[in-house]
């Protein structure tokens, strides 16, 4: 009224993430993690894509100019710029990225009265994404209209947008009790995948989950009544790349990519099949009654992506069960409900892994066969693969041939040019860091089509970075998430090896 003109949410950005740098979370080692979403009709978007590349150059001017470029120092470099505790996403629609195929432009629109603001050429404004993500890794994507497609519970409202690591996609004001389970715990002696034993495990930890969700504490009062109202939980697991590894099977394969599905599948499956034994007892949500319709559908659609799993790649047994499960959940749910909205996400799992003894976090490949994690407080610890001689031995190596190549590995970083290794048994050690003396790592095509293979049996979606190497383009960049979008995935984030001046693994 004044004739002033609103900042807009990038200005207002720059006061939260000051807040958010002073209080810190988890003790006083780690500052607080957060995500900001803008969707891509919002007439501030462009300034908000570009946002966070800007303050990088600085960060890089700044360390050039003698300024510490580690994280977490204060007064160093990356303390001094802007938006450094908040991973960005930018929230589109599929009515968006087929304006980006056909070439079409693009309007965004006023948030108040729904006037169009400005009209950009759709292609721009994702290579626009694609620039500053070749510079700092951010904004990541989130793909509105299949989160939504998914989200049990839309007679309630829809889902605006995800926790930091963009695992957890649910109703506004709810909170989500993470548990993980670690899949080589799962082998037997025969070296098998123990399907009753991860049965039991299921049932085990779902069940701790929902007794967590009443006596856990919420910050504020409506999130703690729309945590009991919706009841989410978020089972995940971590060291699928280990486990794979392990059994001497490419990440970056038809068999790896059904492997894990179909673990993914029973996983899921299981869990919604003991929340709906949890009803039986206990009731469903509060909040199913309204939604039984959406959540049934959902329940259906997952269970009708277990026929896409090819069942010659995997052990029978597991893809029975995994089948069986999702049969049990829809019958037992359809008689009694669901005692949780969303039973599985799949998180980062990066401290907890280090503590359950995972050598992979998560859905990730390995990062490289020999790694340096940076620590908090100084210092660097180097880590080597425990998965490579398993993996050996699997492929038929004798002890003597199985030293050598681990001694070459030691040395070199890499499996290439290893004493007696197989051409064709390469692929098995590929990781997603290039290592310093080789040519060889996991494409990015191989990490969005495990996404993938694994999303359609998640509640909600996958923490997971998409790693490239430092000499991607940004076309390679603008293309991997048109492909995210098209394989269905919720949600992406991609980070250009050596892009930001510091990083934490190497």
């Amino acid at each position: 009224r004044g004739g002033g003109t609103a900042s807009g949410p990038v200005s207002f950005m720059k006061g939260y993430d000051a807040f958010a740098g002073v209080i810190k979370s988890g003790g006083k080692t780690r500052r607080a993690a957060k995500m900001v979403i803008l969707n891509i009709d919002h007439p501030d978007i462009h300034d908000f894509i570009r946002c966070k590349a800007e303050e990088e150059k600085k960060a890089w001017a700044l360390i050039e100019a003698g300024y510490d470029g580690g994280f977490n120092v204060p007064g160093g470099a990356y303390d001094s710029v802007f938006y450094q505790n908040a991973n960005h996403s930018v929230r589109v629609t599929d009515e968006f990225m087929q304006a980006v195929l056909d070439d079409r432009e693009w309007s965004t629109r006023n948030v108040l009265d729904g006037d169009i603001a400005e009209t950009y050429r759709a292609r721009d404004l994702l290579r626009a994404m694609a620039e500053a993500t070749h510079v700092c890794g951010d904004p990541g994507m989130q793909f509105d209209t299949t989160i939504n497609r998914w989200h049990t519970c839309k007679a309630t409202d829809r889902i605006y947008a995800s926790n930091p690591c963009s695992e957890y996609m649910f109703l506004d004001d709810t909170a989500c009790n993470l548990a993980s389970l670690n899949l080589k715990r799962f082998v037997n002696a025969e070296g098998r995948f123990d399907v009753v034993d991860f049965i039991h495990a299921v049932d085990l930890t779902v069940t701790a989950m929902e007794i967590l969700v009443d006596n856990s504490s919420y910050p504020t009062a409506r999130i703690a009544a729309n945590s009991h109202d919706y009841r989410p939980l978020g089972l995940g697991y971590a060291n699928l790349g280990a486990l794979l590894m392990s059994w001497g099977v490419p990440y970056d394969s038809e068999q790896g990519r059904a492997t894990a599905a179909a673990i993914t599948a029973l996983m899921c499956g299981q869990a919604y099949a003991t929340s709906a034994r949890l009803a039986s007892q206990s009731g469903a949500f509060p909040g199913y009654p309204r939604n039984e319709a959406s959540m049934l559908e959902v329940i259906d659609l997952h269970r009708d992506q277990v026929r896409h799993i090819d069942a010659e790649l995997i052990p029978g047994d597991l893809l029975v069960a995994a089948q069986d499960a999702w049969n049990r959940a829809r019958t037992l749910g359809g008689e009694y409900g669901f005692r949780n909205s969303q039973v599985t996400v799949l998180a980062p799992t990066g401290t907890i892994g280090f503590l359950m003894d995972c050598d992979t976090t998560g859905v990730e490949p390995e990062l490289a066969l020999v790694k340096y994690k940076k620590l908090v407080g100084g210092g660097v610890m180097r880590i080597v693969n425990q998965s490579v001689e398993p993996a050996l031995e699997h492929l038929g190596y004798g002890p003597q041939e199985r030293l050598q190549i681990l001694e070459h590995i030691e040395e070199t970083g890499t499996s290439e040019g290893a004493p007696g290794l197989k051409p064709e048994h390469l692929a098995v050690f590929d990781c997603s860091f290039l290592p310093a003396g080789g040519t060889r790592s996991i494409h990015y095509l191989g990490h969005l089509r495990m996404m993938a293979a694994v999303q359609p049996f998640l509640s909600g979606a996958i923490s997971k970075t998409i790693n490239l190497p430092s000499s991607v383009t940004v076309e390679e960049i603008s293309d991997a998430y048109l492909e995210a979008w098209r394989l269905g995935l919720k949600a992406v984030a991609l980070y250009r090896d050596g892009s930001k001046r510091t990083q934490p693994l190497s």
